[in-house]
C-alpha cells in the first residue's frame, strides 16, 4: 500500500513511517500543507494520514479541498485535538477515521486494516457504470445478459475505470495502481490494455466507451440509445 503521511512533527512522522515500512507499506512524508498538495496531485496514494494543525495550510482545509476536487483517497486524521466536537468536525469534512495523539502504533495498524476491509467490501458491490458491472473476485465483466472473462491485469484496470466513472483517471495513477510504483512499465503497456478492454466492450455490445483525454488519462462515457 502507498501511504502519505502529512505531519509537521518530524520525529513522529519518522517513527510511524518506519513502522509502516516494516509492515510492507511504501511511505512518503511531508511536513506542511503547501508541500502536501504537491504530493497529493501525484494521485498515487492508497491512504493519507493527516495532521490537523499544519504550517502553511490547515489540515482540515486541505481535507475539504481534497473532497471538493472529487478525491476519494481514504484519510485518517491524526491529531492532539481529541474533544468530541473536534472528531465530529474532522469526520464531517470527509475523514474516514480520526485517531487522537498520542496513540499506539498497533491501534493505527488495526484502524488501517479495518478501513480497507470496509472499503474492499463496499467495492465488491460498487463496481458498476452504465450497462457494465465487474465481478472483481472472478474477473468477469457483465453487460446486460452477456459476460466475458478478463485477465487479472484487465480486471484491475477496469476496476479503477469503473470506480472513477466519467471522471478522468491519470495515466500515472493507472500505471502505479495496476503495475506498482516500482515497476518498470512503459506507457505503451497501458495503451495495449486499454485496447484489449475496448475490444471486450465491443464484444459485449456495451454502450460504455473508454475515452482518452489526451495528455491526462482515461474516463468512461455512457451513451444510452433510449435517451
Amino acid at each position: 500500500m502507498n501511504i502519505l503521511i502529512i505531519e509537521d512533527d518530524k520525529d513522529l512522522c519518522h517513527a510511524v513511517s518506519w513502522q509502516l515500512q516494516q509492515d510492507g507499506h511504501s511511505v512518503d512524508c511531508c511536513h506542511n500543507g503547501g508541500e502536501a498538495n504537491l504530493y497529493i496531485r501525484q494521485g498515487i496514494y492508497d491512504l493519507i494520514l493527516l495532521d490537523r494543525m499544519l504550517p502553511e495550510e490547515d489540515g482540515l482545509h486541505l481535507l475539504h479541498s481534497l473532497r471538493a476536487d472529487g478525491n476519494l483517497t481514504p484519510v485518517i486524521i491524526l491529531s492532539a485535538l481529541g474533544e468530541v466536537n473536534d472528531k465530529v468536525t474532522g469526520l464531517n469534512e470527509g475523514a474516514d477515521d480520526y485517531l487522537v495523539k498520542p496513540f499506539a502504533y498497533s491501534e493505527l495498524a488495526a484502524r488501517i486494516g479495518s478501513l480497507f476491509r470496509r472499503k474492499n467490501d463496499f467495492g465488491m458491490t460498487a463496481l458498476a457504470y452504465g450497462d457494465l458491472s465487474l465481478d472483481s473476485t472472478e474477473n468477469i465483466l457483465h453487460c446486460q445478459n452477456k459476460k466475458c472473462s478478463l485477465s487479472h491485469t484487465e480486471s484491475e484496470l477496469m476496476s479503477l475505470l469503473l470506480q472513477a466513472g466519467n471522471k478522468t483517471t491519470s495515466r500515472t495513477l493507472l500505471l502505479h495502481k495496476v503495475w506498482g510504483v516500482d515497476a518498470s512499465v512503459e506507457d505503451s503497456n497501458l495503451d495495449n490494455y486499454i485496447y484489449f478492454l475496448r475490444k471486450r466492450l465491443k464484444t459485449l455490445e456495451s454502450h460504455v466507451a473508454i475515452i482518452n483525454r489526451r495528455g491526462h488519462g482515461f474516463y468512461l462515457e455512457y451513451h444510452d440509445d433510449k435517451a
